[in-house]
């Protein structure tokens, strides 16, 4: 269990893929408790993760998945939720976006005593203590990238234009604070160190590899010299940054379903980096049943070719109300393939039924209609900050345009999603046009292109 995650880790080949079950406020409602309960009650948390450890049969598995914990000790404020993680709403550097961001001296990096971080390592010890010896245990830090967001808000996407030297300074404080983050972490006995960096999918290569580059190779060696595997888990479709991540050299990279595995693999096995996901959140975990969860996973692990350097695992962190029997499923796919292959071999997953979708009258709309699709922008940060850019829209616009939101956790946003073929979450489209695919506009951007529209109307 605990070897196999290590030996794939060490680049070995292995008898079968291990199996990493990202469940963080989904543990909590195994238990019945809130994902507020999970992340502020270090009982709740431990009891929570023990059940996923019972029932799932992890050969790792993540303790605490909440990338606001250093943004809170930090300033950010929060708003909290019973079924996701607490969100970003108000950003401490936030300031103009005709004014250059502001670096926090040294003396704020959290120490062990800030905000929940004694929670986080009251659990971590816990579980060390508990299942250390035969599971796997991460320990899950926000990225400088999406940190630099949490702290400066959206007006970061326009900074990377106009200040570059305030951002490089600024990515340069928030990989700091990272790596005091893996101290404390790896002290608690955590055995792979993620850093989680939704965000990472919204950006050029260009701007990752003049922002990024440097502050992740130095985090990933900085890890490897405590004695730690590393982890560099991004949201979206990442696709363009996967090998610029993967030149930063840390032991695993880590996708969701909007990246295409096997092209990611292949560039990943070039490096000798192992890669895990990406069985899909919602159309699958959250909204099949256990035979497409049983049926995913195993096609997934068969179309692995080559039998290393791989992790299964979900996308990212699970929703909270995935059905316990569809992660069972995939659990006894990942420990017993060939029993499960024969079982789902001659299962045929429904296909969606997008007859009941109106879309808009594109053709004659009397003002723009801007419409986000996104996973879910109160769980998902890149969806989050893609939502953030078009309510920004509004306090220019006002009532001049109409904004929706589409989330992908409603079976009838999945129907909607195929209809109009939405190629990745989140994604932006404006008058019925795909303005936006996983890149989030800066606000100037996004304004010229609504005014456009107007403009276009109004003829």
């Amino acid at each position: 269990m605990k070897e196999l995650l290590f030996r794939t880790l060490r680049h070995e080949e292995t008898e079968r893929a291990p199996w990493v079950p990202f469940a963080g406020v989904h543990a909590g409602k195994l238990k019945g408790y809130t994902a507020t309960e999970m992340l502020t009650d270090a009982d709740k948390a431990f009891e929570s993760l023990m059940e996923v450890n019972r029932l799932y049969k992890p050969d790792g598995q993540p303790v605490i998945f909440d990338l606001q914990i250093e943004a809170e000790c930090l300033g950010c404020d929060l708003v909290w939720a019973d079924d996701c993680p607490p969100s970003v709403t108000g950003h401490p550097l936030d300031g103009s976006d005709e004014e250059p961001p502001e670096t926090p001296c040294d003396c704020t990096i959290p120490t062990k005593e800030s905000g929940r971080i004694p929670y986080v390592l009251d659990v971590m010890h816990r579980m060390k203590e508990a299942v250390g010896d035969t599971t796997a245990l991460y320990g899950l830090i926000c990225g400088p990238f999406t940190l630099a967001s949490h702290l400066r808000g959206n007006n970061l996407f326009t900074d990377m234009y106009d200040f570059e030297e305030e951002v490089e300074s600024l990515f340069s404080y928030c990989s700091r604070v990272c790596m005091k983050m893996a101290d404390y972490y790896i002290e608690a006995g955590m055995d792979v160190i993620a850093m989680v960096d939704p965000l990472i999918s919204q950006i050029s290569t260009d701007h990752f590899e003049q922002y990024m580059t440097s502050q992740y190779t130095e985090i990933f060696k900085h890890i490897r010299e405590k004695g730690a595997f590393s982890s560099f888990f991004v949201c979206g479709d990442a696709t363009r940054n996967i090998e610029a991540m993967c030149k930063t050299d840390p032991d695993s990279i880590s996708v969701d379903e909007n990246v295409d595995l096997l092209a990611a693999k292949e560039i990943s096995d070039r490096y000798n980096v192992v890669i895990g996901g990406n069985i899909p959140l919602t159309s699958i975990m959250l909204l099949g049943n256990q035979q497409d969860n049983m049926k995913f996973a195993v096609d997934l692990l068969d179309s692995v070719k080559v039998k290393k350097n791989f992790i299964i695992a979900p996308g990212c962190d699970m929703p909270y109300d995935v059905p316990v029997e569809n992660c069972i499923g995939i659990a006894q796919a990942a420990l017993e393939t060939d029993a499960v292959r024969e079982m789902v071999k001659n299962y045929q997953a429904e296909e969606i039924d997008t007859s009941g979708v109106v879309l808009p009258d594109y053709e004659h709309l009397t003002k723009p209609l801007v419409e986000v699709f996104t996973l879910d922008s109160a769980q998902c940060a890149a969806c989050g900050y893609m939502m953030n850019a078009a309510n920004q829209a509004v306090e220019t616009f006002g009532d001049k345009i109409d904004i929706v939101e589409y989330k992908f956790i409603y079976k009838e946003n999945v129907a909607r999603c195929v209809k109009m073929g939405v190629p990745n979450l989140p994604s932006m489209y404006i008058n019925g046009e795909l303005k936006y695919r996983s890149i989030i506009p800066t606000r100037a951007e996004l304004e010229a292109a609504i005014q456009e529209a107007i403009d276009s109307l109004n003829k």
